[in-house]
């Protein structure tokens, strides 16, 4: 038997964990298994739903950030061409559009292989992230899909970056 072999039972699910960490920070979350949960969080424009998961087959916690819009057929092309400028910038996690609905949504996957527990900040860090990254890209995606606008155009539009005090 090699050490990759030896499987110990895991003593914590880091999903109880980001239950605690909702209820902590007032968001509204569902537990709809023991190993899945679902986040509202509340942006500066829009809420997001975060779907936080232990895939306990490969020790892994995966996390989904999604927003109000919906992809059109008619500019799905547009949109895959904005996905890839947008996750070529990314350094961490990436966006993609869940094909059943047709929703754009950001993903993250934390390893904890070999019985690793997850701290605290890298909880928080996760969902932050995914909320964060959502929040600066949205608007991007929402010129390409309801402004009918090319990806490069939107996605230099949405990061322009504001300078001084109105």
């Amino acid at each position: 038997m090699t050490l990759i072999d030896v499987h110990p039972e895991r003593t914590a699910n880091p999903v109880d964990e980001i239950e605690l960490l909702a209820a902590q920070n007032d968001w509204t979350f569902e537990r709809s298994d023991e190993d899945e949960i679902a986040i509202s969080i509340a942006g500066d424009d829009t809420d997001y739903n975060v779907a936080v998961t232990w895939l306990s087959e490969i020790e892994a916690l995966h996390v989904a950030c999604a927003f109000d819009i919906k992809v059109p057929v008619a500019r799905k092309a547009e949109v895959t061409k904005l996905l890839a400028l947008v996750n070529e910038q990314l350094w961490i996690g990436h966006f993609d559009i869940w094909q059943a609905e047709g929703v754009v949504m950001y993903r993250n996957t934390l390893l904890l292989t070999g019985q690793a527990e997850v701290t605290n900040e890298q909880m928080e860090a996760l969902i932050e992230t995914a909320v964060d990254t959502c929040e600066r890209h949205r608007l991007a995606f929402d010129f390409v899909v309801r402004g009918g606008r090319n990806a490069k155009e939107a996605l230099d539009h949405a990061l322009l970056e504001t300078v001084g005090e109105a």
